[in-house]
């Protein structure tokens, strides 16, 4: 029960913090018990925001472009600093 919670917790972008004032633990012990549940609610949460930046990615509008950008950037390393390739 308390593994779900603390993913499910994860997932939604709860920080630990929180979750151990949920649980009544600390960090350590939080991090200790729970690392796998952690990883897999963050690796959770970074796919949905992630299926969601693409989303608005795929529209038409300025919103959308910025978030090409931010995508272009983040993801694959593009910045306007850099020399152009050869």
């Amino acid at each position: 029960m308390q593994r779900r919670l603390v993913r499910v917790l994860a997932s939604q972008g709860i920080p630990q913090f929180h979750i151990c004032r949920v649980l009544g633990i600390d960090g350590k012990t939080l991090r200790k018990h729970f690392r796998r549940e952690l990883d897999i609610g963050g690796a959770r949460l970074e796919a949905s925001l992630a299926l969601r930046l693409l989303n608005i990615a795929s529209g038409k509008d300025a919103t959308a472009l910025k978030a090409v950008i931010f995508l272009l950037r983040a993801r694959f390393g593009w910045s306007p600093y850099l020399p152009p390739s050869r």
